[in-house]
């Protein structure tokens, strides 16, 4: 069981940048005289951050804040335009419903190929293989191609996966919300047990009840910086009392 600190943020930055009133082809740039116009989106703006082993934290704050950007950036989806990250371990994300799956894919395929991207060999994978199907409780459907899903059988499917890779580190964003009342009992036993062997568990939500059941900690995030970071009664009273949960 590992000790110490799983993830270390130091002074994270994340800039956009959006193009307004600019041409996407020949056409519309004949037909479109505006100058094109560059905006710069700041949405971390030097973030400061600590995550234990063993931890569940939560991320709270409204849309906007920088909560699923951040998530992005702990899962080498985006680089940070600039200061520090380090993390200690193996990260498994579930960010998106159907993130990485390829939609003509069977199930099985798709379990193979994303196993694969998480650092599974084939090997371990297909030894995982009827765990993940049996956990997801897709077999009727794990031969079809996933394009062929339910949001809720892409969520199954996807933290099954994630669950089964041996991450040290799992990455959720609000995905649990799309199960089935039985389904997500499933995911938030997992989640309860992972702590007990040195798991750690970032996590986006915007129901404080499910904040309340997993958390250990949570962060209230508000314009890309750290607003306050604590105790799950604590910070999320004060959250809600702000009005900000939307």
């Amino acid at each position: 069981m590992k000790t110490g600190v799983a993830i270390a943020v130091r002074g994270l930055k994340k800039n956009f940048v959006l193009s307004h009133s600019g041409s996407a082809s020949l056409k519309t740039a004949l037909l479109w005289w505006k100058r094109k116009r560059v905006e710069k989106l700041e949405v971390l703006k030097g973030l400061d951050l600590e995550v234990k082993h063993g931890e569940c934290v939560a991320l709270v704050g409204r849309n906007g804040a920088g909560k699923s950007t951040l998530l992005s950036l702990l899962s080498r989806i985006y680089k940070p335009t600039s200061g520090e990250m380090v993390v200690d371990g193996r990260i498994a994300p579930l960010l998106e419903l159907g993130a990485g799956f390829h939609p003509d894919l069977t199930g099985l395929e798709n379990i193979l190929y994303n196993g694969m991207i998480l650092g599974l060999t084939r090997k371990e994978v297909n030894a995982r293989m009827q765990a993940i199907v049996d956990f997801a409780e897709l077999q009727s459907h794990i031969d079809s191609p996933v394009r062929t899903y339910s949001s809720g059988m892409m969520a199954r499917l996807g933290f099954s996966i994630a669950a089964h890779v041996d991450a040290d580190i799992l990455i959720v964003d609000e995905v649990l919300a799309v199960g089935d009342y039985a389904f997500e009992k499933k995911c938030y036993d997992y989640i309860d047990a992972a702590p007990r062997t040195g798991g750690t568990i970032v996590c986006v939500s915007h129901n404080a009840d499910a904040v309340r059941r997993v958390a250990d900690r949570v962060v209230w995030l508000a314009g890309g910086e750290v607003r306050m970071d604590g105790g799950v009664e604590e910070v999320l009273g004060a959250y809600l009392a702000a009005g900000e949960n939307r």
